[in-house]
């Protein structure tokens, strides 16, 4: 990220209004490979592939802000792959985590690992460090810590329905295990701030605590996160949840998030009165259905839709409710942009 893209950030979560509409995604290795025409493990393992992808994207689209900014990541095998799950590789799509126990009874074996040492995690950083300098070269910098969500990592370490039946019906074990992912993700945000000192925000991602109810929210989920978070001092604090459920909305102003990227089910009126006008979203044209497999013109309906579904756009970020889906293509990226600049 440049820092006029800082800037424009920044600009956004202090409701400040901007004399252009601004435009951005979540991308990652989900959509970039195939977009670079590069196979899923080449661009996992050669730096140069990964740090030319994402220059390109840059470079292609000069009116598109990209979050993160270079993130390192081996899909969602990054942060479990540090509690011993065994990445599953494919070819030509994101890895895949093994669990790695098979029973929330047994999460007493589970230790807390070090971002430094452990799993894919030292390759993260690796990548970083090893292409930071170039980054800097092209005008960039590394501005986020990113870490997967407790609720997402343990659900990965324990199996995804194991873990949310194990709030009901073993819930000291599973607070057990939410806390000791929540404090990893604490350790492993602190070591990327301090590796990075150009870092001024957290991006966490977590879609499972959109499938929990209010009263679970609030006990299982509520106070990891405001820990999380309340450990930085920090000018952004991104979050992405795009599940359907706004339980999670409720909350923000409470956890100290100030940035969120939600589910293109809800609009940004809706939103907004949640958050009481307090919380800068990121949104909101459907990923899939619309950015990836509908028409350009399709695409501009839509973003249409959003603009006007507003008074003003102080405050938000023209997106999609999600991360950039595999399968968008320059045309429809483009429809976006332009619809954009035809609404405003």
């Amino acid at each position: 990220m440049n820092k006029d893209d800082w800037k424009l950030l920044c600009d956004i979560v202090d409701f400040k209004k901007l004399g252009a509409a601004p435009v951005g995604f979540i991308i990652d290795s989900p959509w970039l490979p195939e977009w670079y025409d590069v196979s899923h493990m080449n661009f996992y393992r050669q730096d140069n592939t990964w740090l030319n992808a994402n220059l390109k994207a840059i470079q292609k689209f000069s009116d598109v802000m990209f979050l993160p900014g270079f993130w390192a990541e081996f899909g969602m095998c990054t942060e479990p792959s540090a509690f011993g799950s065994k990445p599953i590789w494919s070819e030509n799509d994101t890895p895949h985590p093994a669990k790695v126990i098979s029973d929330i009874e047994k999460v007493d074996k589970l230790e807390k690992p070090d971002p430094e040492k452990h799993g894919l995690l030292p390759f993260v950083l690796n990548r970083l460090e090893y292409n930071k300098d170039k980054i800097n070269n092209e005008g960039h910098q590394i501005k986020f810590a990113v870490a997967r969500g407790p609720f997402n990592i343990a659900a990965y370490l324990v199996g995804h329905t194991e873990f949310l039946v194990s709030l009901k019906s073993k819930p000291d074990k599973a607070k057990k295990l939410i806390e000791l992912v929540s404090e990893f993700i604490v350790d492993w945000l602190q070591v990327q701030k301090a590796r990075f000192k150009s870092i001024e925000g957290i991006f966490v991602l977590d879609d499972i605590i959109g499938f929990v109810n209010e009263d679970d929210f609030r006990e299982f989920a509520l106070p990891y996160f405001k820990e999380i978070y309340d450990a930085f001092d920090t000018k952004i604090n991104f979050l992405h949840n795009d599940m359907e459920s706004l339980i999670p909305a409720n909350y923000l102003n409470e956890i100290g998030v100030n940035l969120y990227n939600f589910s293109h089910e809800h609009s940004f009126k809706k939103v907004q009165k949640i958050t009481n006008e307090k919380v800068a979203l990121v949104g909101n044209i459907p990923p899939r259905d619309i950015l990836a497999e509908g028409t350009p013109e399709e695409i501009k309906n839509h973003v249409k839709k959003a603009i006007n579904s507003v008074v003003n756009l102080k405050g938000i970020l023209l997106s999609c409710g999600g991360g950039m889906p595999p399968g968008v293509t320059s045309e429809n990226i483009n429809a976006f942009v332009d619809a954009v600049k035809e609404n405003i």
